[in-house]
């Protein structure tokens, strides 16, 4: 099990998720170098400018992280254009994440997945309740978990991203039992939202999942990222 450390981006700092002000302002190549030397063999990384649609664009700092030597980079943020993915591979993304909005449309889900390449897909599935929705919006997206699935599976996507929204940077625990049912339908399964501890590392390895992306836990000194890889293996 690989375990990703995350690296939001705002304004040129790593922040958490929410990207409020006033959190830790860190330089992001120096934070990936500082994950790398631990031993991160991934590195999970979401311009929050952009998929927030502030305005600011990080890309720069996306393209030196996506740069560094003998770590792979997968990146996120709600990716749901073409100009967005391409972008992504272009600066030497290994794994772009597309948001859960995209696999509404199955047309455009498909094109997005070609472009990237297969080999490089994912896609976010954010749930809310066990419901497929969005971060910024509460309304449910009207469209299921098995729906979700076969649009994934039919596009030829390897990679799903589970994230309880109701948990996610909450430090309250990680939704694994729902992450962990989604590797008998033949995904390869990443938890993220809520990890807090290193007993739920251990729990996601025993559930068969393929990696974890911690975040907050790992900034407020929880766990250190040495400690979570031994935990992974």
């Amino acid at each position: 099990m690989d375990i990703y450390p995350a690296i939001d981006i705002k304004g040129g700092c790593v922040v958490r998720a929410s990207g409020a002000p006033g959190e830790a302002a860190r330089d992001p190549l120096a934070q990936a170098e500082a994950f790398a030397a631990d031993g991160a063999r991934w590195i999970h990384v979401v311009d929050l400018d952009r998929a927030l649609g502030t305005g600011g664009d990080n890309g720069e700092w996306v393209r030196r992280v996506c740069a560094l030597p003998g770590v792979a980079v997968q990146v996120g943020g709600n990716v749901h254009t073409a100009s967005w993915a391409r972008e992504a591979v272009d600066m030497g993304a290994e794994r772009v994440v597309f948001g859960t909005t995209v696999a509404s449309e199955a047309e455009r889900l498909e094109q997005l997945v070609a472009l990237a390449g297969s080999a490089r897909a994912a896609i976010a599935l954010d749930v809310r309740d066990g419901v497929p929705g969005s971060r910024d919006d509460p309304a449910p997206l009207g469209l299921t978990v098995a729906e979700l699935l076969a649009r994934a599976r039919a596009a030829g996507v390897p990679t799903l991203l589970h994230r309880d929204l109701r948990r996610d940077g909450a430090l309250a625990g990680a939704n694994l039992a729902d992450a962990a049912g989604l590797v008998e339908h033949g995904f390869d399964v990443i938890a993220a939202g809520g990890i807090a501890g290193l007993a739920e590392l251990e729990e996601a390895r025993r559930r068969g999942l393929a990696g974890v992306i911690v975040g907050r836990a790992l900034y407020e000194g929880r766990f250190t990222l040495p400690e979570a890889i031994a935990c992974s293996a």
